[in-house]
């Protein structure tokens, strides 16, 4: 295999590479809003429930998307319990069987999640407002208050 060839296949690789990294970028876009919360040198340090409370109450615009926001991940919270549960419950009944009844609690979880969280959508009506602006916003007050 002479240079010429080898260099213009990685050349080939590298142009495709480049194409899906461009690709998933784009799909992917939104990350961004949280690369600078995200990737730092020091962490920001854990919020509280309080933490959370004082910034709804400070923040007339984004404050009440923050607070339907965090009821949406309440309600899937509890459809990933509710969908955990019970399917490992009718996986243990019918079968017995400890791993099939582990990949039945795990698989569960994530279906009853992604359906309460449909549930939450619909019925908070969260396609009306844009809850990544929303938690943006707490990130750079979080910050702000903790570096003074």
């Amino acid at each position: 295999m002479s240079e010429d060839s080898s260099s213009s296949s990685q050349s080939f690789f590298r142009k495709h590479w480049e194409g899906y990294k461009e690709f998933w970028g784009e799909r992917f876009s939104f990350l961004d809003n949280y690369s600078r919360f995200i990737k730092r040198d020091k962490p920001l340090p854990s919020w509280s429930e309080s933490d959370v409370e004082e910034f709804i109450a400070s923040d007339p615009v984004h404050g009440p998307t923050l607070r339907t926001a965090r009821e949406a991940a309440k309600i899937s919270a509890v459809g990933g319990i509710i969908g955990a549960v019970s399917t490992a419950g009718v996986a243990w009944k019918y079968s017995r069987s400890l791993h099939g009844t582990a990949l039945s609690f795990g698989a569960g979880a994530v279906f009853g999640w992604t359906f309460g969280q449909e549930v939450a959508s619909h019925w908070l009506q969260l396609y009306r407002l844009d809850t990544m602006a929303a938690q943006v916003k707490f990130m750079e007050w979080w910050q702000n208050k903790v570096e003074g």
